[in-house]
């Protein structure tokens, strides 16, 4: 039985955790954080996102976590609607689907199939220390576990990943940022909590500004901040991070001083850069990226789940299929670099069209959403929308 070591415990690395484990490998996986991540935005359930989860067997128990969603609206200052585009707007297939659920939902459901495999486990606390080619596999030293030797180790663990620092090198130099800084957190709703009814609700200011709100589970909101950022405080140091958020959205408007409050108290808050991660190689002797580790397309691609997805089954499938490992690896790279260079690639004015500089910028976001769903246009866009 081989075996295989899957660093990070998300979306790619428990879905190919469950399809090696159902293949008969020996599989451990590794995740740093004490136990499975909470919080992040809702996951689209269409393309190819659905029939992933539809080959393994999930898709049912996916669907019964669906989060009511009615559409997505820009508002203003005081809350007035600029536009809004629905979940019906191009054949269902607009900027907000009517088939999403949290990001912790589908990572639960992924980890609890993976886990009833019997050989399959996973070790939270805890990551890869060092990785070294021996004469028998690869060796891996552990912050807590006794040193293993594997077949083949994958990198799974994100956009920081651990994996590619030790094998490719540091982040800086596959990191593209695209300008932009983004803090995310659930809120729990008060009765003083104003209704989103369904509604994501999205306010821009100034100074390529963004406040989000959007239906999370019954009585919470997950809510996004956005700001211009290349660089952030250091992750350990929370009043640094909480005291950025709190001078760039000074004097904000809409809802803005009560969710930066919200962020500061949050227990799931989390802030990251929008970054793309570019390599030449996803793979090096026994060792392997996957996901954001390997390609991060940043989260305005809308595509980091699907990717992830379609990556954990493209590499179990070409691991399944072909003898040696040098030829599955190419053959994975092989049939995941399309998908990623149009995930990558986004469509002009991506970065610009969702946090605009100026006010004449946000009115010109709202016009153009109004113009693309009249009648005519929207039936042009629509044959040529992803499905």
């Amino acid at each position: 039985m081989s075996r295989v070591l899957i660093v990070g415990a998300g979306i790619g690395g428990d879905t190919l955790a469950l399809l090696l484990g159902r293949s008969g490998w020996d599989v451990t996986v590794v995740e740093i954080a004490s136990g499975l991540r909470t919080g992040g935005q809702t996951v689209d359930l269409r393309g190819g996102s659905r029939d992933v989860l539809a080959r393994l067997g999930l898709l049912e128990e996916c669907l019964a976590h669906l989060v009511p969603q009615r559409g997505i609206a820009w508002v203003d200052a005081a809350g007035e609607r600029l536009a809004q585009m629905p979940v019906e707007a191009f054949g269902g297939r607009g900027f907000v689907s009517s088939a999403e659920l949290l990001r912790t939902d589908l990572s639960r459901v992924l980890h609890d199939a993976a886990e009833s495999q019997a050989n399959v486990r996973h070790w939270f606390d805890e990551t890869a220390e060092t990785l070294a080619e021996g004469p028998d596999g690869l060796s891996v030293t552990f912050r807590s576990h006794a040193p293993a030797t594997y077949d083949l180790v994958v990198g799974a663990d994100g956009t920081h990943s651990r994996v590619r620092s030790l094998t490719f090198g540091p982040e800086e130099q596959f990191r593209r940022p695209l300008g932009l800084a983004h803090a995310w957190f659930t809120l729990p709703e008060r009765p003083s909590t104003p209704s989103l009814d369904g509604w994501y609700l999205v306010h821009n200011a100034p100074g390529s500004l963004v406040v989000e709100a959007r239906p999370g589970h019954a009585g919470e909101q997950e809510v996004g901040l956005t700001f211009p950022a290349d660089t952030l405080p250091p992750r350990g140091d929370r009043a640094a991070r909480s005291a950025l958020l709190q001078r760039l959205f000074a004097g904000g408007s809409w809802r803005t001083p009560e969710l930066v409050t919200a962020a500061d108290a949050a227990p799931g808050f989390a802030l990251d850069t929008f970054d793309q991660i570019h390599l030449r190689s996803w793979h090096r002797d026994r060792i392997v990226l996957l996901g954001d580790s390997a390609w991060c397309a940043s989260p305005l691609s809308g595509l980091g789940t699907a990717l992830a997805l379609t990556g954990a089954e493209a590499l179990a499938a070409a691991l399944h299929q072909r003898g040696e490992l040098g030829p599955a690896l190419d053959h994975y790279e092989a049939a995941m670099r399309p998908s990623v260079k149009a995930a990558q690639d986004m469509f002009p004015g991506r970065v610009r069209s969702y946090a605009p500089r100026t006010r004449a910028g946000i009115r010109a976001v709202a016009a153009a959403v109004t113009l693309a769903q009249a009648r005519p246009l929207q039936g042009l866009l629509t044959r040529f929308a992803p499905s």
